[in-house]
């Protein structure tokens, strides 16, 4: 197999994407699935409201970047879905952060050790469309959970011409998929170019089994999932792929 690879997460998301893949010596082709976009507020609301907040929960890096662009306080401390999260937090300016270490059932499960639903609510600063329902899960256990939609994420309503043609002519070995939605975008833009036959010349990497469920329509060589929803366990699983 050879080592050219197509990394669909969003540009925003990229950057130490690109270099891990670069260092491990991979040809990288880029299609971002969705857009991300940082809004102002809505007219009429100037600050957001962290009265009775007791903690921030960021289930992804864009929602870090999303509160940084509204709010200066990094007083609270930080719950994170994973660690390129928290990373991400690190970097804005925060100084108290726990990561999970996972995905959104991994995070619930460190709300519950670490908070009590007694000390205030959680600001949860989001897209419109998310990947599960924090505030459900949380819910049942006597949490409140503020979500606000802080950023969009557009889909992508085509492919570049460039990756047709490398999809179409068996010069892209492997794709990347870190989320359900870059997954069911990619889906849409294969059905909508009729190129669904081109998919038996490629594996497909997930990061966890809900991203893989959503490329079932497809006729992939090979899915690999990888053991732990982490971009370092994503490029280990690549890498085992590849050997």
């Amino acid at each position: 197999m050879g080592k050219t690879v197509l990394n669909t997460r969003p540009e925003t998301d990229s950057t130490e994407l690109r270099a891990a893949l670069a260092e491990r010596g991979y040809e990288i082709c880029c299609a971002p699935m969705l857009t991300i976009e940082f809004p102002p507020l809505p007219d009429g609301i100037n600050s957001l409201d962290l009265e009775n907040i007791q903690a921030l929960v960021f289930t992804s890096a864009n929602g870090v970047r999303a509160f940084t662009c509204h709010c200066d306080r990094r007083d609270l401390p930080v719950l994170a879905v994973g660690d390129a999260t928290a990373s991400t937090a690190h970097s804005a300016g925060f100084s108290d952060i726990t990561s999970a270490g996972g995905d959104i059932h991994d995070l619930t499960r460190l709300i519950c050790r670490q908070l009590s639903p007694d000390k205030g609510g959680l600001y949860h600063p989001a897209a419109r469309k998310t990947a599960g329902d924090l505030g459900t899960l949380l819910a049942s256990k006597g949490y409140v959970v503020k979500r606000q939609t802080l950023y969009e994420a557009h889909a992508a309503d085509t492919f570049p011409s460039a990756i047709i043609e490398r999809i179409v002519n068996a010069r892209i070995d492997t794709v990347l998929f870190f989320s359900p939605r870059t997954a069911e975008t990619f889906v849409k833009l294969v059905e909508h170019h009729n190129i669904k036959g081109a998919m038996a010349n490629m594996t497909a990497i997930c990061l966890s089994p809900a991203v893989k469920d959503h490329l079932a329509s497809l006729p992939w060589r090979k899915v690999v999932v990888a053991a732990q929803p982490t971009q370092q366990s994503l490029l280990s699983a690549l890498d085992n792929t590849i050997a």
